[in-house]
């Protein structure tokens, strides 16, 4: 009962002394592990920026006791990855940046008095040994999931149980102690203790990450000052230099650029989401929407030339338009999937159910480019594998690169039918009628990938964990949820039945 009134005091406190804090003040709660790199990076930040940074320490666990009690704050900066997972599920944090990669060690005095070599060696009589509180510290908890069933023997044997890794590596350097799990980093901050690797802990690897608070008041503040922690250029290199082994993150921008290429099929769909994104990331997100065809062959062209605005992601209609970018794209997430099917006027006065039916005489047909969308080049294949291609061609009258423009044009009279995907005919349910295939090619896969070499790698990927969290929305704009496992671009085969000698495919 201690043990659990203890943090839920400090919390309440906590909460009441953090109402009076400066509404221009960003509250960051930081693992006692990681004060040295994070007090720097934070100074620095003030001094360049002008935002204040407040920073509140301690062992991981105990931060987020008070945290669900506080409900106060912008940044969680967590020293392990399972906290930040408990966060995750009690509603706590959103966005999640690493910073570095730690893992367990014993430390020691300079020279390692005892000849330490393994954990059996800890459990020697002559040897004292200070742990971590598994509810408080992380590194407590990484040692306690490392050791399994045996921990509690080690647990049992040691002569002192601390707060915090800062805590455990006083009472080594004081000499009260003489070994102590901690994190490698933690040796490499306090001199002159010394490492001892053992294979049971070197495997147990963790990230280091800050976390953006879901009840920040200042989200785009929050994320800014996230970004910077994780830039190489800004606070990566400070967690290098005192001895941490940094995850890089995107290139420094105060207000970064995204610039994303998507099919037009998503347009209904995600231009709402993405300025919601670049609200709350505080980034400005340069969006072109058009066939995936005129799409890939403008990438493959800047691809050949140093130029900067190459697409940091791509949002296609379908996975046949992959391919083509695979190498700049190497992997997939497919989000959703739509129908394709034929639309026409309302009552469908000429009678029209199936492809072959839009080679009847005096028909008015618009169709998509093959070339320029995945749409036209998915119609241009369901024509040929009915074999109806050449009579239906006779129609034509229309070849644009977007669905869009299909369907202003039935609604203005100048087509009789077109082939589109449901999304696009769904709006205008009370004008035109959709008409579905009996074809099992008659759909599309829309999937998002994240280029490998983007300067805002990080940024893209948080936009696709974004999209993956709207789920009611793409269904009320029309589509099927589906959120796959990513996929690598590699593998992704087109259809033979699509595959044509002039697509280039």
């Amino acid at each position: 009962m201690k043990k659990t009134l203890i943090p839920l005091l400090v919390g309440m406190l906590w909460a009441g002394s953090l109402l009076a804090a400066d509404p221009e003040t960003l509250i960051v709660y930081c693992a006692a592990g990681l004060k040295k790199p994070v007090e720097a990076v934070a100074q620095q930040y003030r001094t360049e920026t002008g935002t204040e940074v407040q920073l509140q320490y301690g062992g991981t666990g105990t931060l987020l006791a008070n945290l669900r009690v506080a409900q106060k704050g912008d940044l969680f900066i967590a020293a392990d990855d399972g906290t930040l997972a408990d966060a995750r599920k009690l509603g706590l944090t959103r966005e999640v940046i690493p910073l570095a990669r730690q893992h367990p060690v014993i430390a020691v005095a300079a020279g390692n008095p005892k000849g330490i070599k393994t954990l059996a060696d800890l459990l020697r009589p002559d040897v004292r040994v200070a742990l971590a509180n598994p509810e408080a510290a992380s590194v407590g908890r990484a040692l306690k999931a490392a050791l399994g069933t045996n921990y509690a023997a080690l647990a049992d044997h040691a002569t002192v149980t601390k707060l915090t890794v800062m805590d455990l590596a006083t009472d080594l350097k004081l000499g009260a102690v003489d070994a102590a799990v901690v994190w490698d980093s933690t040796v490499k901050v306090v001199p002159p203790l010394e490492a001892v690797e053992v294979p049971e802990l070197s495997a147990h690897v963790d990230n280091a990450s800050v976390a953006v608070l879901s009840f920040a008041a200042k989200p785009a503040a929050a994320l800014r000052f996230a970004r910077y922690l994780a830039a190489p250029e800004k606070g990566a290199g400070i967690f290098q230099r005192d001895g941490y082994t940094p995850v890089p993150g995107d290139k420094w921008a105060a207000k970064p650029e995204l610039i994303l290429y998507s099919g037009g099929v998503n347009r209904p769909a995600v231009e709402s989401l993405l300025h919601e994104f670049a609200e709350r990331e505080g980034a400005d997100i340069t969006t072109v929407f058009n066939g995936c065809g005129i799409l890939c062959a403008s990438m493959k062209a800047m691809a050949q030339t140093a130029n900067p605005k190459f697409p940091d992601a791509y949002y296609a209609c379908d996975l046949c338009f992959v391919p083509p970018v695979a190498k700049y794209f190497p992997e997939a997430v497919v989000l959703t999937e739509t129908d394709i099917g034929l639309v026409v006027q309302k009552g469908n006065p000429h009678g029209i159910h199936a492809l072959a039916d839009l080679a009847q005489p005096n028909l008015r047909v618009g169709i998509c480019n093959a070339q320029q969308s995945t749409l036209g080049f998915i119609t241009r294949g369901l024509l040929r594998s009915v074999n109806v291609e050449t009579n239906v061609r006779k129609n034509v009258v229309v070849e644009v690169p977007t669905a869009d423009f299909l369907i202003n044009q039935l609604r203005a009279g100048g087509l009789d039918a077109a082939i589109v995907y449901k999304v696009n005919a769904a709006p205008q349910s009370a004008h035109l009628d959709y008409l579905p295939l009996d074809h099992p090619g008659a759909k599309a896969l829309q999937p998002f990938s994240v280029r490998a070499d983007s300067p805002q790698h990080e940024l893209a990927t948080r936009l696709l964990d974004f999209l993956r969290s709207k789920q009611a929305h793409f269904q009320d704009a029309g589509f099927r949820w589906r959120d796959d496992k990513p996929i690598k671009s590699s593998d992704i085969k087109v259809p033979a039945w699509l595959i044509a000698d002039d697509t280039g495919q």
